[in-house]
């Protein structure tokens, strides 16, 4: 895992939207141990408070849990990871399309762009 931030932006939202993202892509595979807040802050550059709080907001969310003495870990939930996992591509399809919209292209000139490109 590789975390990189904008100083534009809350850390730990930034953060957390990274973190959404490895465990909806399976980067970060179901029933995965993850590691200590401590680990986690090292491997981030981050303050341990700012993962204690990210991992809270996971664990709300349903993508992570907490086994009282082992630690945390990756949903095994294939319905919820498959519903990020779409919610995901579909943010991207859309922020894609407006872009190219904003670039001057309509639908059929999208289409044809990624065909074109095989994308």
């Amino acid at each position: 895992m590789d975390f990189h931030f904008d100083n534009k932006r809350p850390i730990y939202l930034q953060l957390l939207e990274q973190l959404e993202l490895y465990i909806a892509s399976g980067q970060l595979t179901p029933g995965e141990r993850l590691p200590s807040v401590r680990d986690f802050a090292l491997k981030a550059q981050a303050n341990p408070n700012t993962i204690q709080r990210t991992l809270a907001e996971l664990e709300a969310l349903g993508l992570i849990f907490t086994e009282r003495t082992n630690g945390k870990f990756v949903t095994t939930d294939q319905k919820l990871l498959k519903k990020y996992r779409e919610q995901f591509a579909a943010d991207k399809t859309q922020k894609y399309i407006q872009d190219m919209h904003s670039l001057g292209f309509d639908n059929q000139e999208i289409i044809n762009y990624i065909t074109e490109k095989g994308v």
